[in-house]
């Protein structure tokens, strides 16, 4: 690895020790290396939090923790980081344990710090060479199952923006309704972006208890509340240097919302029952099913938070509006979900008109799980309309004239209008077969012909 490399790679330093944490630090920084330092495990939790550490070295034995502690810790919440062990000879026996625990290496102290060089190099390539695959798997992933299909005028255009802004730190504000695809959007943003090897944490706030998601999103130590046994990471630190989430963000209560108007502008905070301030740099990606700005009118979302979190905005247009982007859709869904069931199947004109015909009060979400169940039970070679759940196949589309009863001026109108039609546009002969005179016949169309 040059040099070049080397200096974009974090290494985090984990010694009770002093000056084994000094000549580490600087035989490594010497070598390119932005190097990290902690005298404890719980320094070194935070420290993997608070930045994208490529690599660590840790003492095995420490007091307050010992590094097969922090092994775990690293296995959990940051799994592609590689660990290498430093160990006095009565200890060799428990390192090499943790080797088959996961740890990349051990060695005795006081180490070759050549050979320590070489396999510190090799660890860092392992973890970006596994980095790059687990992120080309997602954007694969991602882009299989994309919901941003579609060439129609609103797609388009939030393909555009998404494109457009995907780069910049600025928060984004995801709006539409249920099942439009506004979480595939904000993997589309951040797959697509400088940030995509870095964490996407995505938090439901409509499914998390109000009471349980400030510790999900802030983390708590040790302590800090009944049944508190361990010190919990939260999703702020998790998302790392990547990005937040935050679905149904509309779903806030007041006092989390002023929680979150901090994080965003001051860019750190503190877990629950910690005194320490720990700096963010996550990418804010927000999404709602609500107008906000309504919500803000009507005093059920704060103002502030509303401007800083809807810096860009991106609407995703329901199916309804995106009736052409149906077929590719299904055929999107269909391919997918065959793949899966091994399967062989079309879907003719004739189901296709009925697909075309519903509404979709649940959107693209709606058509998947439609197409998926629809799969599964077709025994043929092509879907027919049996497959297909009734309230779907037995739709009838309502006329907009027919929505609400007709006033007696609306039938007299709709009767004159008929035999106007009847009478090929001749309006002399049409107020004759009416029985009223021509006056009468435009007074009772109101002027139109």
């Amino acid at each position: 690895m040059d040099q070049e490399n080397r200096g974009k790679a974090d290494i985090l330093i984990v010694d009770d020790e002093p000056n084994a944490r000094k000549v580490l630090t600087a035989i490594l920084a010497g070598e390119g290396y932005n190097v990290y330092a902690s005298p404890d495990v719980a320094g070194a939790m935070d420290l993997m939090g608070a930045r994208n550490i490529d690599a660590a070295i840790t003492d095995l034995r420490m007091p307050g923790g010992d590094g097969t502690a922090f092994l775990d810790f690293v296995r959990e919440r940051h799994p592609g980081t590689p660990v290498i062990f430093l160990t006095a000879y009565g200890t060799v026996e428990s390192a090499v344990q943790d080797l088959t625990k996961g740890a990349f290496y051990y060695f005795v102290k006081p180490p070759d710090f050549l050979k320590l060089k070489k396999m510190l190099e090799q660890a860092v390539e392992h973890r970006r060479l596994k980095s790059e695959v687990e992120s080309l798997k997602a954007r694969l992933d991602c882009r299989r199952r994309m919901s941003l299909i579609g060439g129609t005028d609103g797609m388009l255009k939030a393909a555009e923006m998404i494109e457009s802004v995907k780069d910049t730190a600025s928060s984004v504000l995801i709006s539409g309704e249920t099942g439009t695809g506004k979480e595939m959007a904000a993997r589309a943003l951040h797959y697509g972006s400088a940030r995509k090897d870095m964490p996407f944490v995505a938090v439901n706030c409509a499914a998390i208890p109000a009471g349980l998601l400030e510790s999900e999103l802030f983390g708590y130590e040790k302590g800090a509340f009944t049944g508190a046994c361990a010190r919990r990471i939260g999703m702020f630190e998790k998302a790392g240097a990547g990005t937040l989430f935050l679905d149904e963000i509309g779903e806030l209560g007041h006092p989390l919302q002023a929680k979150l108007l901090r994080v965003l502008d001051e860019r750190q905070m503190q877990r629950i029952g910690g005194d320490r301030w720990i700096k963010m740099n996550f990418r804010l990606v927000c999404s709602t099913n609500r107008d906000l700005g309504e919500e803000v009118k009507k005093g059920n979302f704060r103002e502030d938070l509303f401007y800083r979190i809807n810096v860009v905005h991106v609407n995703m247009p329901p199916l309804r509006a995106r009736a052409e982007d149906l077929p590719v859709l299904a055929a999107h869904f269909l391919n997918e979900y065959c793949r899966r069931e091994g399967k062989r199947l079309l879907i003719p004109a004739d189901v296709m008109g009925i697909l075309k015909k519903y509404t979709w009060p649940g959107n693209v979400r709606q058509l998947k799980n439609v197409v998926e169940r629809a799969v599964v039970l077709a025994s043929g070679q092509a879907i027919t309309a049996e497959e297909l759940p009734p309230e779907i196949s037995c739709f009838k589309r309502r006329h907009p004239l027919s929505a609400a009863p007709k006033t007696l001026r609306e039938l007299e109108v709709q009767a004159v209008r008929k035999v106007l039609a009847q009478c090929s546009g001749n309006k002399s002969r049409a107020a004759k077969v009416l029985g009223i005179s021509r006056k009468s016949f435009y007074k009772k169309l109101g002027g139109a012909f």
